[in-house]
C-alpha cells in the first residue's frame, strides 16, 4: 500500500526533475552550438549548402545603404545575441553582425563573387591585429601614425585619405591574402575562385576609399542618385550620431575577427528563391538546436516578387528555426533611415512566414 508520505514524496520527485527540464535543455543548445569549425568542416559546410552560380545585375562590392545604422537599437532590444545570423550581400553585414554577436554567420548570395568577397575579407580579418591595419590592408595603404585603440571610424578615414596607395602594398597583401586561405586553412580554391579573388582585391586597390556600388562596372546606384563610398560608409552613424559601424571601435572589429578566426562566417552561394542554400542552412541549424536571431535581406524581396519567386522564399525561411524574437532586417522605400531612397526596417520573420509553412 502507498502511503501519503510515499506519494508527497514521489510528488516532490518529479517537481524537482520537471523544474531542471528547461534548465538541461539550456545547456544541452549552448553546448551544440560549435565553438569552431575546422577547415574541413567550414569548406564542406560551404559547398554543402551551395546552389550553383547564378547572375545578378550587378557587382555588388559594398552597400548603398547609408542609414543601415539607424535600426540597431531596436534590432538588438528585439532580436537575441548569441544565435544564428544571415545575410546577403558585402560588408553591411559586419555592422549589424558586430550589434548582435551571433554564435555563427552563413552570408547567402546568388553569386559566387560574393563568396570570393567574403573569402577575401575572412583573410584580412584574420591578418589584421587591429583596425587601422586592416583599413591598411583592404586598400593597400600603408598605416600612418597616430591612430590609437581610441580612434573613432572617421579619425581612422581621416588619416588614411591623404595617404598615397602602394603597388608594393597590393601585390605583398595579395598574396598574404591566397598564402593564408589556400596553404594555412587549406582551401581548395577553383581557378575560377582564385581569378574571382584577385580581382576582387584589384578594385579595392584601384579605388581605395572612394570606392561605391557604383564601382567595378555596375553602372546602376542603385537607381537612388550618388552613391555613398566606403569612406562614407566607415563614419557613418545612427540617428543620434553614434558610430556603430563594424569599424567604429576595436570591440566590435574583434567581434569579426574571433568569427572569422574561428571559422565561424560560412558563404554560401544560393538563391534566395531557389530549393536548397536557406533550406539547407535550416537543417544545419535545426541540428545544432542554434536559434535565428536575425536575417539581412537587403532589397533582395523585390527582384523575388518581380520573378515571382517570393513564396518559394517565404517557405524556405519557415524551415528555419525561429521564435518571436527572430529578426528581418530589409532595405526599403520609405524605412527608418536619412533619406529617400532605401532605407532600413525590420520585421518579425515567424509570423510573417507562418502562412508559408
Amino acid at each position: 500500500m502507498i502511503t501519503r508520505r510515499a506519494r508527497l514524496s514521489a510528488a516532490v520527485t518529479l517537481s524537482f526533475l520537471l523544474a531542471l527540464v528547461p534548465l538541461v535543455g539550456a545547456l544541452r543548445v549552448r553546448a551544440a552550438a560549435p565553438e569552431r569549425l575546422t577547415d574541413q568542416e567550414f569548406w564542406k559546410l560551404s559547398a554543402d549548402s551551395s546552389e550553383p552560380d547564378g547572375n545578378f545585375r550587378s557587382e555588388n562590392l559594398l552597400s548603398n545603404e547609408f542609414g543601415m545604422q539607424w535600426v540597431i537599437p531596436d534590432l538588438v532590444a528585439t532580436a537575441k545575441q548569441g544565435r544564428a545570423y544571415l545575410g546577403v550581400g558585402p560588408e553591411q553585414n559586419f555592422t549589424y553582425i558586430a550589434a548582435l554577436k551571433p554564435s555563427i554567420v552563413f552570408i547567402i548570395d546568388i553569386r559566387r563573387g560574393n563568396l570570393d568577397l567574403q573569402l577575401m575579407y575572412k583573410a584580412l580579418f584574420e591578418l589584421s591585429a587591429d583596425r587601422a591595419e586592416f583599413y591598411s590592408r583592404l586598400f593597400s595603404k600603408k598605416r600612418p601614425d597616430g591612430l590609437p585603440a581610441s580612434s573613432s571610424a572617421a579619425d581612422i578615414v581621416n588619416a588614411f585619405t591623404p595617404v598615397a596607395t602602394s603597388d608594393a602594398l597590393y601585390k605583398e597583401n595579395l598574396q598574404a591574402i591566397e598564402d593564408l586561405l589556400t596553404k594555412k586553412h587549406g582551401f581548395q580554391l577553383s581557378e575560377l575562385d582564385v581569378r574571382g579573388l584577385e580581382w576582387v582585391y584589384q578594385q579595392f586597390y584601384y579605388f581605395g576609399p572612394s570606392i561605391d556600388y557604383n564601382s567595378a562596372g555596375s553602372g546602376f546606384g542603385g537607381g537612388f542618385g550618388s552613391s555613398p563610398t566606403y569612406g562614407d560608409l566607415t563614419a557613418a552613424t545612427d540617428s543620434r550620431g553614434v558610430e556603430r559601424g563594424y569599424l567604429s571601435s576595436e570591440e566590435r572589429f574583434g567581434v569579426l575577427k574571433d568569427l572569422e578566426t574561428r571559422n565561424l562566417i560560412v558563404p554560401v552561394v544560393g538563391d534566395f528563391g531557389g530549393p536548397k542554400a536557406i533550406r539547407a542552412v535550416g537543417t544545419y541549424l535545426k541540428g545544432k538546436d542554434v536559434m535565428v536571431s536575425a536575417f539581412y535581406l537587403s532589397n533582395v524581396e523585390q527582384y523575388l516578387q518581380q520573378d515571382a519567386k517570393w513564396s518559394s522564399f517565404c517557405r524556405s525561411v519557415a524551415t528555419l528555426p525561429l521564435d518571436e524574437t527572430s529578426t528581418f532586417i530589409r532595405s526599403t522605400r520609405g524605412g527608418f533611415g536619412p533619406g529617400p531612397g532605401l532605407n532600413s526596417q525590420l520585421g518579425a520573420m515567424a509570423a510573417e512566414v507562418k502562412s508559408c509553412r
